[in-house]
């Protein structure tokens, strides 16, 4: 009876020590998946970028530099043992505070980098649009060549270090892009012949108003002047070689409304040798599809927007309307 008795303490020492091995084996597997899921050392958020053609080894160094995580070959470890092996990706990141070294390497894994906008607006000149892209200083290199009207006002995303020629080249494509597809929809009744003069004519419709409801009426008017030969006689056309299309903050002088050059349609009949601006989309498809109108001149209404007529003497009476709205506000 006494060696039965210790045969069952054995086995129940036994039963012991597999059970405290087995729990010293399961507390160290959670702590080895509390460190690659539990939170990180990181005590804020921060921006992380990825270059081109990096490994994960070579991330893995940069995140250990940041703070993100305390060791390099751990991280790489517990990345084989529980992680994907996707490849990862460059760009940059926004790292979330304490985020868990799981985290990190799905943030990197799925590309969600972070996105930074340039704003192109309807009717910016070249000279500005190459002075945004200068003024951006995570953007590298220079600007290329910007020919006017060669680029789609719209918002841009980029990522840090970015070139700025391959932003303009995203710019670039985008015109060209939609330029082809407003094209393809023109109707009969545009004055232009070829998506060149679209352009042009579009670069003046879109100086002229600011108000969407108003482009094709403007694109009426000079899509009818074009038919009848009459010069268009654009304010902007006579500014641009003055400015290259920025403001001019003056009246215009008598003799630069005589100037001969490509632009000045108070000079020379027929479009311009150029587009004055980069117009957009709305403006392009204006001058496509211009209002079913008779009207040959415009002005300002002191509202903000234009009142269109379709005779000199109509359009000498709105003249002289305006001129009472503005000695009224005491602006003449």
């Amino acid at each position: 009876m006494a060696r039965g008795r210790r045969r069952g303490g054995g086995g129940r020492l036994a039963i012991l020590l597999l059970a405290a091995v087995v729990a010293l084996l399961a507390a160290s597997a959670g702590i080895v998946w509390w460190g690659w899921a539990g939170p990180g050392p990181a005590a804020q958020e921060f921006s992380f970028s990825v270059p081109e053609g990096a490994t994960l080894t070579t991330a893995a160094r940069r995140l250990e530099k940041a703070g993100a995580i305390t060791s390099t070959s751990r991280f790489l470890r517990l990345a084989r043992l529980f992680g994907s092996d996707a490849s990862i990706r460059a760009g940059e990141y926004e790292v979330p505070a304490h985020a868990s070294q799981a985290d990190i390497l799905a943030l990197l894994q799925g590309g969600r980098t972070r996105q930074r906008f340039v704003t192109i607006p309807e009717g910016m000149p070249a000279v500005l649009v190459g002075e945004r892209l200068a003024a951006e200083p995570l953007l590298t290199g220079p600007v290329p060549a910007l020919p006017e009207g060669s680029v789609l006002p719209d918002s841009y995303s980029f990522e840090r270090e970015d070139s700025r020629a391959a932003v303009v080249k995203r710019m670039r494509t985008a015109m060209d892009e939609a330029l082809a597809a407003e094209w393809k929809t023109r109707k009969p009744t545009t004055a232009v012949k070829t998506p060149r003069e679209a352009l042009i004519l579009a670069s003046i419709v879109e100086k002229e108003t600011a108000l969407g409801a108003e482009r094709r009426m403007v694109a009426a008017v000079y899509s009818n002047r074009l038919r009848t030969g009459m010069r268009l006689q654009a304010d902007p056309t006579t500014i641009y070689p003055i400015t290259k299309g920025k403001p001019l903050g003056r009246r215009i002088r008598k003799s630069e409304l005589a100037a001969v050059n490509g632009y000045n349609t108070y000079a020379k009949a027929g479009l311009p040798e150029g587009p004055i601006c980069n117009p957009g989309r709305a403006a392009i498809a204006a001058v496509l599809d211009p209002a079913d109108s008779r009207a040959l001149y415009f002005v300002a209404d002191g509202k903000g927007g234009h009142v269109f007529a379709e005779t000199l003497a109509q359009h000498n009476a709105n003249v002289q309307r305006y001129y009472a709205l503005r000695r009224a506000k005491g602006e003449m």
